[in-house]
């Protein structure tokens, strides 16, 4: 294999190729990073979230090519993985993993001390989520979890302190997380269910749509709470309106569970996430502007 052809397959092993999963990473540690700092973040601490989103995301795909390796080869989307096709080894994926943790950590030990602890408890969830869909219902849920756990850091890293606000917003984050990935288990259900593997999509079964709709329509109603915790402004129900059209909008495309659309409307998410962030971003500005 060539230079150039190693450099491509690290690249798909951590997804550099698909950012949509370091968007859906970063919009809710965003939000957490302006409420947290009223809107005036710490550009400092913001930039490390950044970057540290990124690295973590494309560790935790390492991690999650190497515990789904022998799954990978059995299913149509994911027999062209490097891991899978033989392009890397496993022990590469996890040095490839341990590297970019270890970045990671390097840029969270610049912040306080109890976001580095919570940065952790971050690191044993995200490594945790692959290995659960083989005995858990709802794996989805601990994905929003690792997801999320940006939030109560970035809450850390501003004040210190972790309020109860910053737990709600991880509480929308888990039930936005389970819609959205319910969504992209419904390409492969067919497949997972050959090989055993748990997701959501197998466990709603012909609800699956429903628990969809079900789930953002609690991820909506969570993001309310939020409102009236912190009172960002007028601006922020507006950028919720957006997001709850674009929700509307997703269930036309995946109330006939084509794989295609389904997978689209996963991709959809991008949009409903900036929408939230520029409702709180656009909040703080006028309330400091007007």
């Amino acid at each position: 294999m060539t230079f150039a052809e190693r450099i491509n397959a690290y690249e798909k092993l951590i997804r550099l190729d698909k950012p949509i999963g370091i968007l859906l990473l970063l919009w809710p540690t965003l939000w957490a990073l302006w409420l947290s700092s009223r809107g005036h973040p710490d550009w400092t601490i913001a930039w490390i979230f950044i970057l540290g989103t990124a690295l973590m995301r494309s560790a935790g795909c390492a991690i999650n090519d190497y515990a789904d390796r022998d799954f990978d080869a059995k299913v149509a989307r994911t027999r062209d993985r490097p891991l899978t096709t033989g392009q890397i080894k496993p022990m590469e994926a996890l040095i490839v993993a341990m590297v970019l943790i270890l970045v990671s950590f390097a840029l969270v030990l610049q912040l306080n001390a109890l976001t580095v602890k919570l940065s952790i408890i971050a690191v044993i969830i995200a490594a945790i989520y692959p290995f659960t869909k083989r005995f858990f219902a709802l794996p989805q849920a601990v994905l929003g979890l690792a997801f999320g756990f940006g939030i109560p850091m970035a809450f850390a890293a501003h004040t210190n302190n972790v309020p109860r606000g910053a737990w709600v917003l991880l509480a929308a984050n888990v039930f936005w997380a389970i819609a959205y990935d319910t969504e992209y288990a419904m390409v492969d259900r067919e497949d997972d269910r050959k090989i055993g593997i748990r997701t959501s999509a197998i466990t709603f079964g012909r609800y699956d749509v429903a628990a969809v709709m079900g789930c953002y329509a609690f991820f909506l109603l969570i993001m309310l709470w939020i409102g009236r915790l912190f009172r960002p402004g007028w601006v922020f129900y507006l950028g919720l309106a957006v997001a709850a059209g674009l929700v509307v909008f997703q269930y036309r495309m995946i109330r006939d569970r084509d794989p295609a659309d389904c997978f689209r409307a996963f991709q959809h998410n991008n949009w409903i996430g900036a929408a939230i962030f520029a409702g709180i971003f656009a909040s703080f500005y006028f309330q400091k502007h007007i």
